[in-house]
């Protein structure tokens, strides 16, 4: 487990359970994965000087043991290359990880990967996208008013209608699990984003990626032949022309993370 904190004592602790190594450049650029995360999700706030995140490579087989759950306010799942309804003996201890967290009503938070295997664990349904690859930046619909009300949604406001984000996916959520709402969808892909209660949320899109991390992803792509040129040529003309409404979802994460506190952030 690596972990990244204040010199003060943490007042709130975060885990996040990495299904991915880090790539060359994101090592290079950002010294890994964990402090993408932290910049993205974290508190840059003065209160955050007791703020801690725990990193678990999940990937790896390294999930946080069922004596330290309570120790946290909140997981956040990442991106991974694997797929989410694989068999793999790492991908079913984080389902049953899930499983026993939503039981607990641990917070949670998925992108992309984690948002599939999020529903995948708690009974919803998850595969291959029939249109393929989604990479670049897609807008998304979003439904403004939760039924019931949702607090963290409602600590931002007034909800834009629509708003783009970065993705980069091939596999999607067919089905959400029993008891789960949608929140947002696109024009590929039905299920953008969901949440079960307050405290489960999964969003198919990569709130915390840099426009920069995402060509590097695409160059990734382009040379192990999973997309071909002209595909990386529209998504690299497109990022000339578009960018994410990054702000807008980043302050969403963080509202559902940190909801429980007094103080929302908003």
């Amino acid at each position: 487990m690596v972990a990244m904190e204040a010199k003060a004592r943490p007042s709130r602790r975060y885990a996040l359970l990495m299904a991915a190594h880090d790539s060359e450049y994101v090592l290079k650029r950002y010294g890994g994965y964990l402090p993408v995360f932290v910049s993205a999700f974290g508190d840059d706030t003065a209160a955050a000087a007791g703020e801690a995140w725990d990193l678990y490579r999940a990937v790896d087989g390294e999930l946080p043991a069922p004596e330290d759950i309570d120790g946290y306010d909140g997981f956040v799942i990442s991106g991974s290359p694997h797929d989410a309804y694989g068999d793999d003996p790492w991908i079913l201890r984080l389902c049953v990880l899930v499983r026993d967290l939503h039981a607990a009503r641990r917070r949670v938070l998925g992108v992309c990967f984690g948002h599939q295997l999020i529903c995948r664990a708690l009974g919803g349904r998850v595969g291959k996208a029939p249109a393929g690859w989604d990479v670049g930046v897609r807008e998304v619909s979003i439904i403004a008013e939760a039924a019931p009300p949702c607090r963290f949604l409602d600590a931002l406001r007034e909800l834009p209608r629509r708003a783009m984000i970065t993705e980069v996916h091939q596999d999607e959520v067919w089905e959400v699990p029993e008891g789960a709402e949608v929140l947002a969808s696109s024009d590929r892909t039905g299920v953008e984003m969901f949440r079960v209660g307050e405290h489960v949320l999964g969003i198919q899109g990569h709130p915390e990626y840099t426009k920069d991390i995402l060509l590097s992803l695409v160059d990734r792509l382009l040379n192990a032949g999973s997309i071909s040129v002209s595909f990386a040529d529209a998504v690299k003309r497109q990022l000339e022309a578009t960018a994410a409404d990054r702000e807008f979802w980043l302050k969403l994460c963080k509202s559902f993370l940190k909801a429980d506190e007094e103080h929302a952030y908003i």
